[in-house]
């Protein structure tokens, strides 16, 4: 039987709070308005609740020192930019997303309910996603009436085409929540799995090709270290890829995106004979970012400027050298904050190496577990959105913030 812990101090308004913290998953389909403001509420009503307290102690460990000292850094940065307001309104307000990780963590010590707050208002929000997404898949138009992307399955989400980061860096989460779910009945085994089956054919009908990469780093990550459900995760991995593979042979839309533009990218890059970074554009992307952090390596050109410089010819390289962000978070930080903010990303990339790594050796060395099958979960999504070796969005986006954000909250903490 799961316990959890609780403080003298228990606030009975925590569990409409924790109920809110659950509404952040739908929410983030709406579009950034209204997640964004619900996290920043929270966020202000969190500092609030804990100078009133006077709940110092909860600042002091080592992931909010770290998001503090990027957060600095950041700032700074945009300080001593060229266009200060544009990029201040990008970093400034960076500090909810540690904030709101930070409420996380306190309500899962103080209102055990939200676990299962988060765990329906993720299965709901899923398996609505996934009525609408293969909806539009096979009419060509989702519930809404909003038409199909060639190729790109988009749901509720529309011309923003991220359904299949949505469902990738969420779920994780979802079965993490699972696992640690006591008294599971067959019925809700059974049916998660057949959800499982359906979440990962539905990213991979999202047509986008960086989410479907997560979806398999992930999914290996946890077959190999998990200790409940490797079997039948493994299994529900077959079962999937045979019906991706039947799709792709029989949808030339779904075909062409991942099969033909594929081998057009590596032929590109031996006509050329140069080595094209996933695609010509997002290696353009990179090798412009390369120019910026030559002419500015300490602290970079400013948050979310990469959009401004881009296009100088100074640092412009490549068939297409400007995009709102060069989508992938590490080359975006070396542009835009400089070798010191990139450090503090690629540290915490090696810190959760040296989490797996430790459980690898305690695992095969000592038969002991470092890590449990939550936290593994867990520090699967985590590690797909600080893969180095992928394109990604905006690392200063309030979608993917407000999604890692989340994510950590859950993962400091054992259950």
């Amino acid at each position: 039987m799961i316990t959890f812990s609780y403080n003298k101090d228990y606030n009975p308004s925590l569990k409409i709070i924790s109920i809110f913290c659950a509404c952040l998953v739908p929410l983030l389909v709406t579009g950034p308005f209204l997640s964004d403001l619900l996290v920043s509420v929270l966020s202000l009503w969190f500092l609030y609740y804990l100078f009133k307290k006077k709940f110092y102690n909860i600042f002091r460990n080592s992931y909010f020192y770290l998001f503090i000292g990027f957060w600095l850094v950041c700032i700074l940065s945009s300080l001593l930019s060229e266009k200060i307001l544009f990029s201040l309104k990008s970093s400034l307000f960076y500090i909810r997303i540690g904030i709101f990780a930070l409420l996380i963590s306190y309500l899962i010590d103080h209102n055990k309910k939200i676990l299962d707050y988060f765990y329906y208002a993720l299965l709901i929000t899923f398996f609505v996603l996934i009525i609408d997404g293969y909806f539009q898949y096979f009419s060509g138009f989702n519930i809404s009436g909003y038409p199909m992307f060639p190729g790109r399955v988009s749901s509720f989400f529309k011309d923003k085409l991220i359904l299949g980061s949505y469902l990738v860096r969420l779920f994780p989460l979802l079965f993490a929540l699972f696992v640690i779910r006591p008294n599971k009945h067959l019925f809700e085994k059974s049916g998660m799995f057949i959800l499982f089956i359906l979440v990962d054919i539905l990213i991979f009908l999202s047509g986008e090709r960086a989410s479907f990469l997560f979806l398999n780093l992930s999914t290996i990550f946890i077959i190999c270290f998990i200790s409940q459900y490797k079997l039948a995760r493994l299994l529900v991995l077959i079962c999937a890829y045979f019906l991706i593979t039947f799709i792709t042979l029989n949808d030339k839309q779904i075909y062409d995106r991942y099969i033909t533009s594929v081998n057009q990218n590596l032929h590109f890059g031996k006509s050329d004979s140069s080595l094209n970074i996933f695609s010509p554009a997002h290696d353009s992307f990179a090798r412009t970012s390369w120019n910026m952090f030559l002419d500015k390596p300490i602290l970079g050109h400013g948050p979310n400027l990469f959009r401004f410089k881009c296009s100088n010819p100074l640092y412009a390289e490549g068939s297409s050298p400007c995009n709102t962000h060069p989508h992938n978070f590490y080359v975006q930080l070396l542009a835009e904050t400089g070798i010191v903010g990139f450090l503090f990303l690629a540290g915490l990339l090696l810190f959760f190496f040296y989490l797996m790594i430790k459980h690898i050796f305690e695992y095969f060395i000592r038969k002991k577990k470092f890590l449990s099958d939550y936290q593994i979960c867990l520090l699967s999504g985590l590690l797909i959105t600080l893969w180095p070796v992928t394109t990604n969005g905006n690392i200063f986006n309030n979608h993917l913030m407000m999604l890692y954000g989340l994510q950590m909250g859950f993962f400091r903490k054992k259950i």
